[in-house]
């Protein structure tokens, strides 16, 4: 079952960052409403009672000076105090007092302190300020100052707070996040150079101060340092076999075509050796390291060498549609291999039913920044359920189990070829019958 990748999955750093910086502005954010509720009563009582104080302040100088002093008076305040006492009359339009939570509280407080008739303003007849309405012996009276004047925090100060405690907290966020994925990251790196079959490149700091890092990174290094050892002791094995099986197979069918005089069993004999020797190839192409060394190759050439050796052959006919200059960046000996072991499956397994002939077509073109090759035979193709599987190291098909005697590898070759290449590999029916072969190989850059 092939599982689709979602455009929304997160790297883990981007994942702890954001669930730190949630965490963080929630914090914050409740910390702030909090503040706000322990603060309101206080505040609400400090500005009514500063209101209040600079009221009675005032009418009590008023009340207590004569005619000729209270015009003095008045003047003075207004110039010296920024406080301004004018009568109230009837046709005055004002705007209420602020009606948040905050400004009714006020407004209640500052009432209870100076009685009834109290009236708290924004503004007087479009004239803004902190406007006090309060009365002199039955005489109502506007009393304006600035409202800056009192200890009351605008909502702009709280969200300039709010927003310096929100990019700290990020900025300390993304700096956690940072030390907790960095040696993650080092990790994936480190995997990926052994994927690669670089194991000199992956070892990891074993000194590090954090234990369950340091656990991890010397349990990593010891498994990478036995890989080197496993894939070392593979090379030396298949050395081994190429040479104390092959040469046997050699002097074995020498002596078969000398000694066996029967030229039915003689040819029988020489052709099972051949199966024979032709398998332990595949085995050993299967088994060959994975790192490979990408360079400039010219696809026509590759496949104009591998067709050579099937020009001759009568029950094969092969057609090329190829593209102008198709470039890939691949191994030449390994692209070899690959387009050989498709030949020879499409020969063995694509022979049409009523012909006996195996019609196999090529073609080849470049797209973007990839050149796709495809591969088809004429065959009776394979099963849905088979296709998943007809890549898999030993696994052959129905038509495959009657057909040949083939070690099941060739196409789990080809696959394996391609991908460390940096290239694609699937398999499909045509819509008219047969297998397709399609190969994305990655578009050499031209000068």
């Amino acid at each position: 079952m092939i599982r689709v990748r979602s455009p929304w999955r997160l790297s883990l750093f981007w994942r702890t960052f954001f669930l730190l910086a949630v965490l963080l502005i929630g914090s914050i954010l409740a910390w702030l409403q909090t503040l706000r509720s322990l603060e309101f009563e206080p505040r609400a009582i400090q500005t009514a009672q500063q209101i209040a104080s600079l009221v009675n302040l005032s009418r009590a100088a008023l009340i207590h000076s004569d005619a000729i002093a209270r015009v003095s008076l008045i003047k003075t305040m207004t110039e010296q105090e920024g406080v301004r006492i004018v009568p109230r009359e009837p046709g005055d339009r004002f705007e209420p007092f602020d009606n948040d939570a905050l400004g009714q509280r006020i407004s209640l407080e500052v009432g209870t302190r100076l009685g009834a008739g109290t009236e708290l303003a924004n503004s007087v007849n479009q004239e803004e300020g902190l406007w006090v309405g309060f009365t002199i012996d039955g005489d109502g009276y506007w009393m304006r100052t600035n409202r800056d004047r009192f200890n009351r925090t605008t909502g702009r100060t709280w969200i300039v707070w709010l927003i310096t405690a929100a990019a700290l907290s990020l900025a300390g966020a993304a700096l956690i996040a940072r030390l907790i994925n960095r040696p993650l990251k080092e990790l994936s790196f480190a995997a990926s150079r052994v994927r690669e079959g670089d194991f000199d490149a992956s070892t990891l700091d074993e000194t590090v101060a954090t234990s369950e890092i340091r656990e991890v990174n010397i349990g990593f290094n010891r498994m990478s340092q036995k890989l080197a050892k496993i894939e070392q002791d593979r090379a030396i094995m298949l050395a081994g076999i190429s040479h104390d099986l092959r040469t046997p197979l050699a002097r074995l069918r020498l002596e078969t075509e000398l000694s066996v005089s029967d030229e039915e069993a003689r040819s029988n004999m020489a052709s099972d050796i051949t199966q024979l020797d032709a398998i332990i190839g595949k085995f050993l192409d299967y088994a060959r390291p994975d790192k490979v060394e990408l360079s400039t190759v010219a696809l026509p050439e590759v496949l104009e060498t591998c067709l050579f050796s099937v020009r001759n052959r009568s029950d094969m006919r092969v057609k090329v549609d190829l593209g102008e200059g198709l470039l890939v960046l691949a191994d030449a000996v390994e692209l070899g291999r690959v387009i050989s072991n498709l030949l020879e499956n499409a020969g063995r397994y694509g022979k049409s039913v009523d012909t006996g002939i195996a019609d196999v077509d090529i073609a080849a073109k470049a797209r973007d920044k990839w050149v796709l090759l495809r591969v088809r035979d004429h065959g009776i193709g394979a099963s849905d359920d088979q296709l998943a599987n007809l890549t898999k190291p030993f696994y052959r098909g129905e038509a495959a189990r009657t057909a040949a005697n083939g070690a099941g590898l060739g196409l789990a070759i080809v696959e394996k070829i391609i991908l460390r290449m940096g290239g694609t590999f699937a398999l499909s029916n045509a819509s008219s019958g047969g297998l397709v072969a399609n190969i994305k190989l990655q578009r050499a850059p031209t000068a």
